[in-house]
């Protein structure tokens, strides 16, 4: 009997620093960023007010995905992450094993419309420039279609 392996992880949430882009040694983009997620359930202080507690994640992506994250998303976009948890282990300059678990981005998409995006508000993405002086309007004239011929043979 075959077993079963599944690893797959879809989070929505907001950006806690602007994102890192690196590359490796070998020239590939990769870009870290750490998204926070609100929990569904508010839980009471120790006054009795309501708390918006939250998760946070670790995310890296590699190639196009890394770069895509770089150039759209800052600190406070809403992102949403598709991926799969992978756990990363390695030993430090002091000689301490270290291990982390994050998740790898496959596929990122935006949740914010663009104008309440950070990345496209800061950067004046959003403005429009006025069309260019050489546009011409389409002539007045009705599409041109070819006769369908009612003879064929149609099969129903």
């Amino acid at each position: 009997m075959a077993s079963l392996n599944y690893n797959k992880v879809t989070i929505a949430g907001r950006l806690c620093a602007d994102p890192d882009q690196r590359q490796t040694q070998a020239g590939t983009p990769v870009t870290t960023f750490r998204v926070a997620v609100n929990r569904r359930f508010v839980r009471p202080s120790a006054d009795g007010t309501p708390q918006q507690t939250a998760d946070f994640f670790n995310v890296v992506a590699w190639q196009s995905t890394a770069e895509f994250v770089a150039r759209y998303f800052r600190k406070g976009s809403s992102i949403l992450v598709e991926g799969r948890l992978q756990e990363r282990q390695w030993t430090d300059q002091q000689g301490q094993r270290r291990t982390v678990v994050e998740i790898v981005a496959e596929d990122v998409y935006f949740v914010d419309s663009k104008s309440e995006n950070p990345a496209f508000r800061d950067s004046g993405a959003n403005t429009y420039a006025a069309p260019s002086p050489n546009y011409s309007a389409p002539a007045d004239e009705p599409p041109k279609f070819e006769d369908v011929s009612s003879d064929d043979d149609l099969p129903f």
